[in-house]
């Protein structure tokens, strides 16, 4: 091989090293802070919360103005308690549905990373996880689905690669 096709090849190898440690240290930066931020955590919530709020407080409104404006108030405390309840239930369930998503984020992500990582060095994802201390139903449960999804991600000579099998 002449000088010049030996420099280019090197090159071509530090290159795709380059982007391979790229990949490498997007992947472990995600393994490391999968799903959201507090921060996201905090804005998801407050924002999902007051939605709801506004929606009761609407309601208790209208119950009001009806009140005033037919100068009938039978039934109004009992409307407003109900109302109050109906919103406690609902906030609840709309914490829990917060939670959840958070969860699942933080473990699609670990997925996500463990996929790359595996990818990129062709190491079984089931032994990198339980070399990080992954439980291996979590594994098992994100190659099902990952074989179900027709998502593929795969690392060779042009680089890293993704897509869907179609």
């Amino acid at each position: 091989m002449g000088r010049g096709a030996q420099a280019q090849t090197q090159a071509m190898i530090n290159q795709q090293l380059a982007q391979q440690n790229a990949f490498a240290s997007g992947y472990q930066n995600l393994l490391a802070n999968p799903g959201y931020t507090d921060a996201q955590k905090s804005a998801i919530s407050n924002l999902s919360q007051s939605g709801l709020s506004s929606a009761f407080n609407a309601l208790a409104q209208n119950a009001s103005t009806r009140a005033a404006r037919t100068r009938n108030s039978a039934g109004y405390g009992e409307l407003i308690d109900s109302l109050a309840r109906t919103q406690g239930q609902d906030q609840a369930n709309l914490a829990q549905q917060n939670q959840l998503a958070f969860g699942n984020a933080a473990r699609s992500d670990t997925l996500s990373a463990l996929g790359g990582l595996s990818g990129l060095y062709g190491v079984d994802s089931n032994l990198l996880g339980r070399a990080l201390g992954i439980p291996a139903q979590l594994l098992d449960a994100s190659s099902r689905n990952a074989q179900g999804s027709g998502f593929r991600l795969g690392f060779g000579p042009g680089g890293l690669s993704f897509g869907f099998n179609g």
